[in-house]
């Protein structure tokens, strides 16, 4: 397995609000991480931070992650854990009153990858039957294009984009959407904010991870791409490629 983690605070915001990484639990399997604190909101870097440093911190405590069930029933618990922890926060801290995240989350095996998502953060894969998103938007467009309300299209520009109807520390119930792929030999998964996925299409996103560069340099043009196109948002993105020949490899 090979993976790669990079952030950019885009070309206008002043702070870089998301916060993630590619962390390695006592087995070796990976957890990776996109979390994209909100926009709007007070302390959206706090909410962000604080997801991923705690799931960070669990991780690298876990072992015996053996199964798809396994690996659902520990992003399910850890990510309610960390969605109390940020409620806790806020109501200590007042300057953080509000605050909230997105979350895009994958436990990669060597047989299976386990996703977990709140609010607009995506996943995609690319695999032998093409390059799709296996996340589900939680927003407020993507709830008018489901219900056949708007198109697709229609809702690359609409006014109310950037609405969620869910995100992480905000509400006491957390609903997340957790789903199991198969993850194979030279299948590449893609997490990222909204700062890439708004600013990319997805035939670009295939054809630079379909190119022959390292994962490091394919990264560095998709942030380039997002940026060049504006850069109005914060950018960040995992890559992580299964290969057999560099299981060792982070």
């Amino acid at each position: 397995m090979k993976a790669v983690f990079k952030t950019d605070k885009g070309k206008v915001r002043l702070h870089n609000e998301d916060a993630g990484g590619v962390f390695v639990n006592q087995d070796g399997c990976r957890l990776a991480i996109v979390a994209d604190g909100m926009g709007g909101h007070r302390a959206g870097d706090v909410a962000s931070e604080m997801s991923v440093s705690y799931l960070k911190k669990e991780w690298e405590e876990t072992k015996g992650i053996l199964t798809a069930d396994d690996a659902e029933k520990w992003l399910k618990e850890q990510i309610t854990l960390v969605n109390d922890v940020l409620l806790e926060h806020a109501v200590n801290n007042s300057e953080c009153d509000g605050m909230g995240t997105t979350i895009v989350a994958a436990i990669t095996t060597d047989r299976f990858a386990t996703l977990a998502n709140i609010g607009d953060s995506r996943g995609y894969i690319l695999n032998e039957s093409g390059f799709k998103q296996i996340t589900e938007d939680h927003s407020l467009v993507n709830e008018l294009v489901r219900t056949g309300q708007i198109s697709k299209e229609d809702a690359e520009h609409h006014p109310r984009k950037n609405v969620l109807l869910r995100a992480l520390g905000t509400e006491k119930m957390v609903e997340m959407d957790i789903k199991t792929i198969i993850f194979e030999e030279g299948d590449i998964l893609l997490l990222c904010s909204d700062g890439l996925s708004n600013k990319v299409s997805e035939t670009e996103m295939a054809e630079i991870l379909l190119n022959q560069d390292e994962l490091e340099e394919k990264a560095e043009t998709l942030v380039t791409i997002a940026n060049d196109s504006g850069g109005e948002d914060n950018i960040t993105l995992v890559i992580a490629e299964f290969s057999e020949g560099f299981r060792g490899d982070v």
